[in-house]
């Protein structure tokens, strides 16, 4: 059987944040979340979408639906969404790989030394 506050207690550890630091950005005290790691409480829907926000991970995963953690792109440009939706398709790719980097390889290694270089 899955325990979710375990799940929470791992993703909060992982992240090096306290009981209290959780319930400050999910807007509930110590004590609230030390109930939802013990399992004495189940948090409301709102709360869950938190959670998942702060340790950017579906709700799927954050509920033991899913055991796939996920990564967000709020906040990139389109552009810097389509390299990294690049980059996963490049990992992804199982075609044996000749000596070298390939020409899509390059061009995302381009439009990110571009978008890099763009920040500094």
């Amino acid at each position: 059987m899955f325990d979710f506050g375990l799940r929470i207690r791992q993703l909060r550890e992982r992240n090096k944040m306290s009981q209290e630091e959780l319930g400050r950005r999910v807007g509930r005290s110590k004590s609230v979340i030390s109930s939802y790691e013990n399992n004495i409480k189940i948090p409301p829907l709102d709360v869950l979408v938190e959670i998942a926000l702060v340790f950017n991970v579906s709700l799927d995963y954050l509920v033991g639906i899913d055991k796939k953690e996920m990564i967000s792109a709020n906040g990139l440009s389109v552009r810097q969404r389509t390299v990294i939706e690049n980059i996963i398709t490049v990992f992804k790719d199982k075609t044996p790989k000749k000596e070298g980097l390939s020409e899509r390889q390059l061009d995302i290694l381009n439009v990110l030394m571009q978008e890099f270089t763009k920040h500094n």
